[in-house]
């Protein structure tokens, strides 16, 4: 299946959000970028109007396991993280159902 973000080529960052992520969530940039490269991962469609550009939500690990939910859009070729956390009680259990029905699939 084909990603989204399969053609970018790079990260775009905005200080303020890295910063931000950091503080707020305790999650640092490269934590936010691993989770695009650690299978499997879970992309949605954030499907809000109000944004002048198409938003997407992630549900990824870490190199160290840290489950992850992550906000970013695309600009050009590259993926621009808006906001990432970790994951809530109901983000996770969604993420581990997704990964049980992969992993019978696989079978």
């Amino acid at each position: 299946m084909k990603r989204i973000f399969d053609k970018c080529d790079s990260f775009q960052w905005d200080e303020g959000n890295s910063v931000k992520n950091w503080i707020k969530h305790n999650v640092n940039v490269r934590e936010c970028e691993q989770v695009f490269f650690n299978k499997p991962i879970i992309i949605m469609d954030s499907m809000q109007k109000e944004s002048k550009e198409k938003r997407w939500y992630l549900l990824g690990r870490t190199d160290e396991n840290k489950e992850l939910f992550v906000v970013f859009t695309i600009r050009r070729k590259q993926i621009r993280i808006i906001s990432a956390r970790n994951m809530s009680k109901k983000e996770r259990a969604i993420y581990h159902e997704e990964v049980k029905k992969h992993s019978q699939i696989q079978k």
